[in-house]
């Protein structure tokens, strides 16, 4: 009883993590990335144009965007990690409750 109650506890924990990652995913994607994306348009657009423009194109899409990238695919590499051991742990319980079942029954017929 106490270990299932421990187990629920730890899976929650868990997935508010799981939970935690995600939102900081959209934050990078929506406060970081999205918005270097529309400055990068707006610039060859010809909202700027010269040697300036062209090094700041060039500055934020081959530095900047690939680093955030990068930051976003390293919290998805995470998520998916967590899900993982999120999955493991449930299959570890369900496989512990099916043992503690089946000596349950073993015992129950010899008593």
């Amino acid at each position: 009883m106490l270990m299932q109650i421990l187990i629920r506890i730890a899976r929650s924990v868990v997935q508010n993590v799981l939970s935690q990652l995600t939102k900081q995913l959209n934050v990078v994607q929506e406060q970081a990335f999205n918005p270097m994306q529309q400055m990068v348009q707006q610039v060859t657009g010809g909202v700027w144009v010269g040697k300036g423009a062209d090094a700041f194109v060039e500055e934020v899409s081959n530095l900047m965007m690939p680093g955030v990238g990068r930051i976003g695919e390293g919290i998805g590499t995470y998520s998916k990690n967590i899900q993982n051991a999120l999955d493991v742990m449930d299959q570890a319980d369900q496989q512990v409750s099916g043992v503690a079942r089946g000596i349950a029954d073993i015992f129950g017929a010899i008593f």
